[in-house]
């Protein structure tokens, strides 16, 4: 019976009970404030009685649920309560226990999700970090751990204080978009996304090792050069015999002999550029061991602006550094070189060179056309290049010799287009 039906019904037997009280009072009385009373008197127990049942069953349901909802705030949603009767009341619990098993079965198949989750974070060999507004570190996985801290936990501290003591990891994290960086043998593509958690903005960031990548491409840039090379001495060696075939006829025809210089000049040519083509792979293979000697900054830009014009930043650097002169000047060379070939003009081209963590940091920035993340990620392979025609050597060579200072080498795109490219060398 519906609750609001038992009432009701209670109500109506308490009022009979009341006019059957009256009736009888006013056969002996005719004091109305008297048969009131009597009536009320007489009802009062009548009511009591009907109704406790109803009003404790609902008591205890009511009580029951506070219970169970109490425990949903605190995230328990285990707890069942016992259906009794077919009132209203009894409707809620029952509603209540069916929501409690949607909840219960919810929260396990979140949970799984979270595990699963959370077993391929930490088998991936992707180092990811998640970063709160504060830039203390709320996630970390094992990859990112063994990368930063091997054998310490990230998780609340802040990531700043994590990169300290690794200047590579740092300057990449603080270009505040995606980049290439070195560190030690290694070489890494870190990448930054905004993530919303709870409504609050955090960044995810994501540094992928390119390594065993990088060594698998280069063992097919590797056949490319090889290609390259085969294709490039066949060019020179193929017309250089057949210059020497039309030579040994003229000789014979002495009317003919005044083409003799123009086969010479032909011949002369075609290993003048096989000559330079030669020179400029076995430069790469042949790089010697830097001579670091103190020099000034400002010496080695302004000596090289005469050769490939550029803008030095301002103000220019007023100290020194140690490295070797003339390899930083062909690093500068063909860093300013890429730029202008990139379709930057000669005053978007600025050269910078600052102190940063105990060395010196320089950096070439232009307005060209810029750099796709797939080139990025290959710029640094021996003979590969985007240019027509191009060696693909320049930006290699550049990796090599602040690699053998000691320093790093990272690339990344320029806010508002173009490419900045950052050279570290330790002092």
């Amino acid at each position: 019976m519906r609750l609001t039906t038992s009432i009701a019904l209670r109500t109506a037997i308490d009022i009979a009970a009341i006019v059957a009280a009256t009736a009888l009072a006013a056969r002996f009385t005719h004091n109305a404030l008297l048969i009131a009373g009597a009536a009320a008197c007489a009802a009062l127990p009548l009511t009591y009685v009907l109704l406790r049942p109803p009003l404790r069953r609902m008591r205890v349901n009511l009580g029951a649920l506070t219970d169970g909802v109490r425990g949903f705030s605190d995230g328990d949603f285990s707890l069942r309560l016992r259906v009794t009767g077919r009132d209203e009341i009894t409707e809620l619990v029952a509603m209540y226990n069916d929501v409690g098993n949607l909840l219960r079965a919810q929260r396990n198949d979140t949970l799984q999700r979270e595990l699963l989750f959370e077993t391929v974070l930490q088998a991936t060999p992707l180092a990811i970090i998640l970063t709160a507004e504060s830039g203390r570190v709320v996630y970390a996985n094992r990859a990112a751990r063994d990368l930063f801290t091997p054998g310490e936990r990230l998780e609340g501290r802040l990531l700043e204080e994590i990169l300290a003591g690794a200047p590579a990891l740092r300057d990449a994290f603080a270009a505040g978009r995606d980049t290439l960086f070195t560190a030690g043998s290694e070489s890494y593509h870190l990448a930054r996304r905004t993530f919303y958690l709870n409504g609050r903005a955090h960044l995810l960031w994501i540094a992928n090792r390119l390594t065993p990548e990088l060594r698998r491409q280069e063992v097919e840039v590797w056949k490319r050069a090889i290609r390259v090379l085969n294709h490039e001495l066949n060019n020179s060696l193929a017309p250089i015999r057949s210059l020497f075939h039309s030579a040994r006829a003229v000789q014979e025809r002495p009317d003919k002999w005044h083409r003799m210089d123009e086969i010479n000049d032909a011949v002369e040519e075609r290993l003048d550029y096989l000559q330079r083509f030669l020179d400029g792979y076995a430069a790469f293979a042949r790089l010697p061991k830097p001579r670091p000697e103190r020099t000034e900054w400002i010496d080695v830009l302004e000596a090289v602006q005469p050769i490939v014009p550029f803008r030095i930043a301002s103000p220019p650097p007023s100290h020194a550094g140690n490295v070797d002169r003339a390899q930083i000047e062909q690093v500068v060379i063909n860093l300013v070189k890429n730029a202008a070939e990139a379709g930057s003009n000669a005053d978007d081209i600025v050269v910078d060179v600052e102190r940063r963590a105990g060395g010196s940091l320089l950096t070439v920035s232009d307005r060209g056309e810029g750099m796709t993340d797939e080139t990025i990620t290959r710029a640094l392979l021996p003979f590969w290049s985007t240019k027509p025609g191009g060696s693909g050597l320049g930006l290699p060579l550049c990796n090599e010799i602040v690699d053998a200072h000691g320093g790093h080498l990272r690339i990344a795109p320029r806010e508002g287009g173009g490419t900045v490219v950052s050279c570290w060398l330790p002092e």
